[in-house]
């Protein structure tokens, strides 16, 4: 990219997946957010002595069906450990990860940037609890004093570690996405950003292009979205690049992204190696998974994202472009799916519905367009709950093909019946939207309109055929939208040519 000035970027992730479990990593306080503060504690996740903890299996499952899909390799045999640390979100003073022997390495994910499909290598995947969160009064530079809540201590944590195979921020968003469609598809993680369920690390460093050493090492922290996650290694690249350049040295550290003034700043410098003094966990034995188990968690993955949109583009004969919109999540697949197939009931697959193409397509447009303007295309209960099921988008589309109601007439019922619940015909019925097709109730119309525009008339006998459209426009708003359009067409021109 132009602001790497020569260097080569080099960038590798760390996401880290809070799992959809109902109840915490070693002990049985619920995981639901938003509670109040400290009410899901207990003495184990409290960290209070003598507690022992005892291992969710769940959230085991939850790793192995997501280390699966990411074409890990499982390990036999997995070790929790302590990794010793002080702040005040930790009440044990340490916590319970995985280090030397994690539940998953050497994986993979596929991304695509500007139609280039690359691999890009994932090291390991391991799990651990997540910490507390401190609450500040007013902006943290200037608290005046901190509170903490407790009750996300102890939720199962799911870390994720690229190998540093991404090459610009474009490829590292597209990486995060990718990530998350595969978690959200899996029922692993609800994929929410903005409430902390996935949360991202970048590990980012320059290097001339050509040298095979690794440059000098930036962690960034405290990117809540795709968009900061691109907008921050942009940022970075540039900062690193200009020192570079100017012969000055890259201090090992870790900076935090503020989003509102679109910079990085120096958070704490960090050491080469970190000392957390991690030993096995005394209180948890090794873990041996039966290789049975994972291979019935192997037969029940479904569908993955990047299949998906490979079938779409295949059965459906979709854009890639298209392929990509519809496979964010698993709802708004099924949800498009759904379209089709109420599309095509009781007709050929490859038939087209009258005047309006492939029913693929069309139900890809109608998606895209209308649905996607009303709700998020990652939000799957949002989607899946929606006021207007698949069957009756399609019960509207086929009143289009029908010639009951225009495709402008069409937007407007969709609005309504996305604001009410109500099915299409009941919008048109009662509104009276019926489409005007009454070939002598339309001419008397068209009559009208070119007698009340006689520049326009004029304008069409010297040659201008954006005249004809224009008069077909005025036929339009006469009708408020209701005249077929195609009939509207074809008698205005008549009627001209009679003129």
């Amino acid at each position: 990219m132009s602001r790497s000035r020569g260097f080569e970027v080099i960038i590798g992730l760390e996401v880290h997946a809070q799992l959809l479990t109902r109840s915490k990593m070693f002990c049985g306080c619920p995981t639901t957010f938003g509670a109040a503060p400290n009410s899901q504690t207990c003495p184990i996740c409290q960290g209070m002595p003598g507690v022992l903890p005892v291992v969710n299996r769940r959230a085991i499952e939850l790793a192995v069906r997501s280390a699966l899909a990411l074409d890990c390799r499982i390990n036999p045999g997995c070790r929790f450990a302590r990794k010793h640390y002080y702040y005040p979100d930790m009440p044990k003073n340490f916590q319970i990860s995985q280090y030397e022997e994690p539940l998953a390495e050497d994986g993979w994910l596929e991304i695509e940037v500007d139609e280039t499909t690359k691999r890009v290598g994932i090291q390991r995947l391991h799990l651990e609890e997540d910490v507390g969160k401190l609450v500040h009064e007013g902006a943290f530079e200037t608290a005046q004093a901190s509170l903490v809540d407790y009750n996300r201590s102890g939720v199962p944590l799911m870390e994720t570690v690229s190998k540093p195979d991404i090459r610009s921020p474009e490829e590292a968003a597209a990486y995060l996405k990718a990530f998350r469609a595969v978690l959200v598809s899996l029922g692993v993680c609800d994929g929410n950003m903005e409430e902390g369920s996935l949360r991202c690390d970048a590990n980012i460093s320059l290097r001339p292009r050509g040298a095979s050493e690794l440059g000098t090492k930036v962690e960034i922290k405290n990117m809540n979205s795709f968009r900061n996650v691109k907008a921050a290694l942009e940022y970075e690249v540039g900062r690193q690049a200009k020192a570079l350049a100017a012969g000055e040295r890259i201090v090992q550290e870790t900076r935090l992204w503020e989003a509102e003034r679109g910079y990085t700043r120096s958070m704490r410098s960090k050491e080469y190696a970190h000392d957390y003094r991690y030993f096995p966990e005394p209180d948890l034995v090794p873990l041996r998974l039966d290789p049975a188990w994972v291979d019935g968690i192997r037969a029940a993955l479904p569908e993955l994202p990047r299949a998906t949109r490979q079938r779409f583009i295949d059965a459906y004969q979709l854009p890639a472009y298209d392929a990509e919109v519809l496979t964010q999540s698993r709802a708004l697949a099924d949800y498009y799916e759904e379209v089709v197939k109420a599309l095509t009931a009781g007709r050929a697959p490859s038939a087209a519905l009258p005047a309006l193409g492939e029913p693929a397509k069309i139900a890809s447009n109608w998606v895209m367009s209308e649905l996607l303007r009303e709700l998020p295309a990652d939000d799957e209960a949002a989607i899946r709950s929606s006021r207007v099921p698949p069957q009756n988008l399609a019960a509207l589309v086929m009143l289009i093909a029908d010639g009951t109601i225009s495709g402008k007439i069409a937007k407007d019922v969709f609005k309504k019946m996305f604001e009410t619940g109500e099915s299409a015909g009941t919008i048109v019925e009662r509104e009276g939207l019926t489409q005007v097709a009454d070939e002598g109730e339309l001419l008397a119309v068209v009559d009208r309109v070119i007698a009340e525009n006689p520049k326009a008339v004029e304008d069409f006998r010297k040659g201008k055929a954006a005249a004809a459209k224009a008069l077909v426009g005025q036929v339009m708003k006469a009708t408020r939208g209701k005249a077929n359009p195609a009939l509207a067409n074809r008698l205005v021109e008549e009627r001209l040519r009679a003129v």
